[in-house]
């Protein structure tokens, strides 16, 4: 996303790797760290929970189900094939 916003990606996603690493240590000062993304407007990183940007979970249950539903099939049509048995000599 940095580089089609023509923005030092390296830079951005260290910055935010380092803020995430940061979030996750036991013990850590600022729990705002772990809703840390990027701002691709103004090239900095910052809280997207602040700025409203939230991961919609409809849409992540939704996926979920729907691999679940393609797994379930391709199963169901995997036991169904069968080989008929080679003719003995």
């Amino acid at each position: 996303l940095a580089v089609n916003a023509a923005k030092d990606s390296s830079e951005l996603v260290a910055k935010l790797r380092a803020a995430h690493a940061k979030s996750q240590k036991d013990g850590s000062d600022d729990a705002s760290l772990k809703y840390t993304g990027l701002d691709l407007i103004n090239g900095e990183i910052r809280n997207n929970l602040a700025a409203g940007v939230v991961e919609p979970a409809i849409s992540k249950i939704k996926s979920l189900r729907f691999a679940t539903e393609a797994a379930i099939t391709i199963l169901r049509i995997d036991d169904r094939i069968t080989l008929n048995p080679a003719p003995q000599q």
